[in-house]
């Protein structure tokens, strides 16, 4: 058999279903690459054993006639979020560094339900704080890409899933999971050549993995094809009564009903994200993503989303607020690093901990977040902004009557240098101007890959869907997959 890691979900699947190739073949091909390449550094913690034992459960199960789950032989990696039991799970930060929790995660567990083991715990930003994956205790992941202008820099994997990102664009895992409060699945699969989706808010359960902006987080798969993403996310969803955000729904076959032919359908181009600073390979992206659309039987209209441009700064009101009260779990007390000095009172152990357990970032969207809930300032910063977040819902609303998708795209440039931007947030923040308003409107969205830019690095294109409607995301971004043809790979250079 060929290299095993060059292969996705469904191939795996069907491979060891098939018996063209054990399970515990394919686990210990990825194993190898994953201990060979820690110079990207896109995991935390790795569980080689954890990912052979799923495998040889598979294989076990195949011999003795057993029908095998949706997952059975395929090892995936798992963003260190996601709380996994007697597993290291860190959120990237110094303060929970060594918690093994005593439980797992809902997503998680449906995951190993299905058959899926785990390749280990991949790196993120801290407490998915970031754009960057830069502000990790555990040091910044590379992106597997590298520009072909001979600069030979370090280049961000995007954030706050990068870990991610990286492991599916290197071919160190075919699948991931990843979580998106304002774009942190789309924004790092779009800057290495990958494909991800953030289902409809409530799809997939948010019990176990450790919160950030409870109204906004929500979980979903990274992969390499749109049918894995929909294989991946069939796994990940479903009602969990354990999670009062739940969607009580029955969980659809998106992958048996996935279609290229968009024949009938309406793809609204929205006239504010055409922003200033976008780079000009972005919007030529964009428009052959309208020329492929057209191609797959849609019509094109024009449609406008006139809140916009307040939504970023809506969001980061909101969801620094939501994470200010959040992390105030984090106290030295229950679980996680406690640092005291000797003779020191409580507030004295609160302030130690929390100053040295939480990075840079961190602490500053703590500060923010809590000036904007602060007795004099609620008013004048967190109750306009969830106005603001209130229009922008009823702008796609408004948008629905016109149109079935929308198409954007998902980042304003390809992957920057490792800390070109690390000295000014706003920059940084900027990243996410594309993928914000779809987080704030609990709207399923979706990055896939659109080609490479001058300097052969990839660009990535966003689909925003109708509430619920993640097959309608799903074939659009079929549709866009089968006509940009995207088989590039980075070249191996760690």
């Amino acid at each position: 058999m060929s290299d095993l890691t060059q292969l996705g979900v469904k191939a795996i699947r069907d491979g060891v279903t098939g018996g063209e190739f054990s399970a515990v073949e394919v686990a210990e091909a990825f194993n190898t690459a994953v201990a060979a390449a820690s110079e990207l550094n896109a995991f935390i913690t790795a569980t080689p054993d954890h990912a052979l034992a799923a495998a040889e459960k598979a294989d076990a199960d195949r011999a003795a006639g057993k029908d095998l789950g949706p997952l059975a032989g395929v090892p995936i990696g798992m963003k260190d979020l996601f709380a996994t039991r007697g597993v290291q799970t860190s959120a990237a930060s110094h303060i929970l560094e060594g918690f093994k929790p005593e439980y797992e995660s809902t997503v998680s567990q449906k995951l190993w339900d299905a058959g899926a083991g785990m390749l280990g715990k991949l790196n993120l930003d801290q407490f998915a704080m970031g754009s960057s994956n830069e502000s990790s205790y555990f040091g910044e992941v590379a992106n597997p890409w590298k520009a072909s202008d001979g600069s030979n820099a370090k280049l961000t994997p995007g954030g706050s899933s990068g870990g991610s990102s990286a492991a599916v664009a290197a071919r160190l895992c075919p699948a991931a999971t990843g979580t998106d409060t304002g774009g942190s699945i789309r924004q790092p699969a779009a800057l290495t050549g990958t494909t991800g989706i953030k289902p409809t808010y409530g799809r997939c359960s948010r019990w176990g993995i450790v919160a950030f902006a409870s109204s906004l987080d929500q979980a979903g798969p990274m992969a390499r094809s749109v049918e894995d993403c929909a294989i991946m996310l069939e796994a990940m969803a479903g009602f969990d009564a354990k999670d009062s955000t739940s969607l009580q729904m029955d969980v659809p076959a998106w992958s048996a009903e996935l279609s290229g032919d968009l024949s009938g359908k309406k793809v609204g181009i929205p006239k504010e994200y055409r922003m200033d600073g976008t780079d000009a390979e972005i919007l030529k992206a964009w428009d052959d993503g309208i020329a492929w659309l057209k191609d797959a039987g849609a019509e094109v209209v024009d449609i406008s989303l006139p809140h916009t441009k307040y939504a970023l700064p809506a969001y980061y009101i909101v969801a620094p607020a939501e994470a200010s009260s959040n992390l105030a779990r984090y106290d030295g007390v229950r679980y996680g690093l406690r640092d005291i000095e000797d003779g020191a009172g409580l507030q004295d152990m609160y302030a130690t901990t929390r100053a040295h357990g939480f990075g840079d970032e961190v602490k500053r969207r703590i500060l923010i977040g809590t000036y904007v809930l602060s007795a004099g300032f609620y008013d004048a910063y967190y109750t306009q902004a969830m106005k603001v977040r209130t229009l922008v819902q009823r702008d796609f609303e408004n948008a629905w009557a016109e149109c079935d998708v929308v198409l954007a795209p998902t980042t304003p440039t390809a992957a920057f240098a490792l800390g070109e931007k690390l000295d000014d947030p706003l920059a940084l923040y900027l990243s996410d101007i594309f993928t914000v308003p779809a987080s704030l409107a609990g709207l399923p969205a979706m990055s896939v890959p659109a080609g490479l830019n001058s300097k052969g690095l990839p660009l990535g294109l966003q689909l925003i869907g109708k509430a619920f409607d993640e097959q309608g995301v799903l074939n659009a971004g079929l549709a866009i997959e089968q006509r940009a043809e995207f088989t590039a790979q980075p070249e191996r250079w760690w």
